[in-house]
C-alpha cells in the first residue's frame, strides 16, 4: 500500500509492504538506485546507512512492546532526497499515523513544517524516539505493579513477571543499541547533502535517543534491584520453612526412637 503526502514542494511517500509494481513506479518517478527499490521490497535485518548518488538509504529498528505487538522491534526503511522522504514498513506504527495528521494540518494551513527531505527525516525520527517515552512508561507501570505486589507477598508468583519484564527491557536496549552508531554515521552524509548546519539536526536526535537509553537503564538498574530483593525475601521464606520442619523433625524423633524401640521382637 502507497500514501502520499504533499506540502508545497515537498512530498512523503509511505509504504506499507509494497509491491514490485510500487517499487518500480517510485523508482522512475524519483530516480531511485535499482539497488534501494530492491532493498525496499523486503524487511532487513541489519540497520544500515548508504549514500547512493543523490539519495540517501537509512534503515532502523524500533523497538516494540511484546505484550502489544507479535514482534519485539518494527523496521522503517528511509530514503531521503532534496525534496521527498520515502519510508517503507512492513507493520503499523503508530507514531507515523499521528504525524501523517499533523502533516495534513501543515499542509491545509499552509505552515513550513520542513524544508526539505532531511529536514522531515528528523522531524518524523523525533516523534519516534518520543513515542519510546510512552512504551517506557509502560514498563515502569509494570514495576511498580511488581514491586507492590512482592511486598505484599507474592515473591514467588513475581518471579515470572520479573522475567517478562526484563525480557522487554532486553528487547528495546538490544534494538536501540545500533541506533547511535547508525546517526553518527548518517551525519557526514546529510552534511555534505543539505549542508553543515544539518549537523545539528543529527546530534538532535542523537539527544532523543540518549534520553531514551538513559531511562531504560534506570528501568534495567531498578527491575535487578527488584530481583534481588524478590530473591531474597523468598530465600527468607525458605529458611523460615526449613526452621519449622527442623523443629518438627527434632520434636517428634524422640517419640519415634521410644516407639521404635518398644516395637522390636526382642526378648
Amino acid at each position: 500500500m502507497i500514501t502520499r503526502y504533499a506540502h508545497r514542494d515537498l512530498t512523503w511517500i509511505d509504504l506499507v509492504a509494497p509491491t514490485a509494481e510500487e517499487l518500480r513506479d517510485l523508482m522512475r518517478e524519483f530516480e531511485l538506485d535499482p539497488m534501494i527499490a530492491e532493498e525496499l521490497s523486503s524487511p532487513s535485518p541489519k540497520p544500515k546507512v548508504e549514500r547512493r548518488g543523490s539519495h540517501l538509504y537509512l534503515v532502523l529498528h524500533f523497538p516494540a512492546l511484546r505484550a502489544v505487538h507479535s514482534r519485539p522491534e518494527h523496521e522503517i526503511d528511509f530514503v531521503i532526497g532534496k525534496k521527498f522522504l520515502i519510508t517503507t514498513r512492513y507493520a503499523n506504527i503508530d507514531p507515523l499515523h499521528s504525524f501523517a495528521k499533523a502533516f495534513e494540518v501543515n499542509a491545509v494551513l499552509n505552515r513550513a513544517s520542513a524544508e526539505h527531505g532531511g529536514h522531515l527525516f528528523v522531524n518524523m525520527s523525533r516523534d519516534l524516539y518520543r513515542s519510546l517515552h510512552g512504551e517506557a512508561d509502560r514498563m515502569h507501570e509494570r514495576l511498580d505493579e511488581v514491586e507492590d505486589r512482592i511486598f505484599a507477598g507474592n515473591e514467588r508468583e513475581m518471579v515470572a513477571q520479573i522475567s517478562i519484564v526484563g525480557r522487554m527491557i532486553h528487547d528495546f536496549r538490544r534494538t536501540l543499541e545500533p541506533h547511535k552508531l547508525m546517526l553518527e554515521s548518517l551525519e557526514p552524509h546529510a552534511s555534505t547533502m543539505f549542508g553543515p548546519s544539518f549537523s545539528y539536526h543529527v546530534r538532535s536526535l542523537l539527544g532523543e535517543y540518549e534520553r531514551v537509553r538513559h531511562i531504560l537503564e534506570h528501568l534495567r538498574e531498578w527491575l535487578q534491584e527488584l530481583r534481588e530483593t524478590n530473591n531474597s525475601l523468598l530465600s527468607t521464606k525458605q529458611n523460615d520453612i526449613m526452621k519449622t520442619l527442623t523443629i518438627m523433625a527434632f520434636t517428634t524423633f524422640p517419640l519415634t526412637l521410644v516407639a521404635g524401640i518398644f516395637s522390636m521382637d526382642t526378648k
